[in-house]
């Protein structure tokens, strides 16, 4: 039973990934590109101006993939290797839970696909939303990692542990008033995770790289504008730049919010996809359509 319920999950997870990556190809490929543009524009006024400078230049590294490999069977074999895991997990969540709540084996689906996307993606979206390319240093790509998977295991457990005091207190308190507990308690714990962390422009190698030439001090690691700070003129591509004046603009805010904007629906679209069809092929299977499966209090007797 068990790998025929992972394999269902995976099965959604693998319609899913096919749907997001169509989504991802046609709305949000459109801003990376773009993004990526700028991100080659300002390297090119920070190359020429540490060069005229007499500053060391690191060279640009080989390009392994070409952009249309990166945006098609790339960013294809990425989309759709995540939302298989995803269906899968859901699945084995499936598993841990099934019998222990008296609902239908779809709902049970719907259920724990709709908390990995709370816990795996929007929760932590919260403190860290995903970036496109030009936004976020390379030497704090080690530390951002950790983070926003300290985000998910936090959010995750946060989560485990309000469905667990929601079912405790049910006995006391009722239903109603125990979700209102859980979920109150939930957000005070979670809104401590949020201040607790550090936000990226705050992290100590930014800090350190704030005064350098094209970094400037800021909350998080979109890109600031550039301005010549040196006291004398600065030519780049034979456009002569004085003192203060602006040579490149910041990141654009519309860009960034259409990329998260998209990101944020294409995973949407992802863990519903999985959930729905998930919960359909798990109800064919059990014959969950017929009764819910009775549930089983595991919780010791008070």
């Amino acid at each position: 039973m068990e790998i025929r319920v992972i394999g269902r999950g995976a099965l959604a997870g693998l319609i899913a990934g096919v749907l997001g990556f169509l989504f991802a190809w046609i709305f949000a490929e459109p801003t990376i590109d773009k993004a990526i543009d700028y991100e080659s524009g300002r390297a090119n006024v920070l190359s020429t101006v540490h060069t005229a400078m007499g500053h060391p230049v690191e060279p640009d590294g080989p390009e392994l993939f070409s952009r249309s490999i990166q945006s098609g069977i790339g960013a294809a074999t990425g989309i759709i290797a995540f939302s298989v895991a995803m269906g899968a997990l859901v699945a084995v969540a499936y598993l841990v839970l099934h019998g222990r709540f008296g609902v239908r084996p779809k709902v049970l689906g719907w259920t724990v696909a709709g908390f990995g996307f709370l816990g795996v993606y929007l929760l932590p979206f919260v403190k860290y939303p995903s970036n496109p390319p030009a936004i976020g240093h390379e030497f704090t790509m080690e530390t951002r990692g950790f983070l926003y998977l300290g985000m998910v295991w936090g959010s995750l457990t946060l989560l485990g542990l309000a469905v667990f005091a929601a079912r405790r207190l049910s006995g006391k308190v009722g239903w109603a008033r125990a979700v209102g507990i859980a979920v109150v308690g939930f957000f005070v714990v979670y809104g401590g995770l949020l201040a607790a962390l550090p936000s990226l422009g705050d992290l100590s190698a930014n800090v350190e790289h704030s005064g350098e030439f094209g970094f400037a001090r800021a909350a998080t690691e979109t890109p600031q504008p550039i301005t010549n700070t040196f006291p004398t003129p600065v030519t780049v591509d034979g456009t002569v730049y004085a003192p203060g004046q602006l040579m490149y603009p910041g990141f654009d805010a519309d860009l960034l919010w259409k990329f998260r904007w998209y990101s944020l629906i294409d995973q949407a679209l992802i863990w519903a996809v999985v959930g729905l069809v998930f919960g359909w092929l798990v109800e064919r299977y059990l014959g969950g359509a017929k009764k819910a499966a009775p549930a089983r209090d595991v919780a010791p007797a008070v």
